[in-house]
């Protein structure tokens, strides 16, 4: 490795360099864990909450409409996209 004319510091033997990066390991404080895992829980319930008003309040003209996707296909989208968000917020919070 050539030295930098600009910053010494910078002048890290590849040895070094492995070995420092083995070490570190990036690990978040409990407030960004407890935030991050809160968002996507949060954003899960609401979906969820929001998108069935919405497949109520819609159910007559959706029946009455020519798509082949009907209440139940709908339904199952929202719980996955609803599960999914709340399974990342889990696993964010534990991971």
């Amino acid at each position: 490795m050539a030295p930098s004319p600009q910053n010494p510091a910078l002048d890290v033997p590849p040895k070094d360099v492995k070995q420092a990066l083995a070490e570190d390991k990036y690990d978040d404080c409990m407030s960004c864990r407890v935030t991050g895992s809160a968002a996507f829980i949060g954003l899960g319930v609401y979906s969820y909450y929001t998108g069935m008003q919405n497949l109520r309040k819609q159910e007559k003209a959706i029946m009455a409409g020519p798509s082949k996707y009907r209440m139940g296909s709908r339904q199952l989208g929202i719980a996955t996209i609803s599960a999914t968000l709340v399974g990342m917020g889990l696993y964010r919070a534990f991971n």
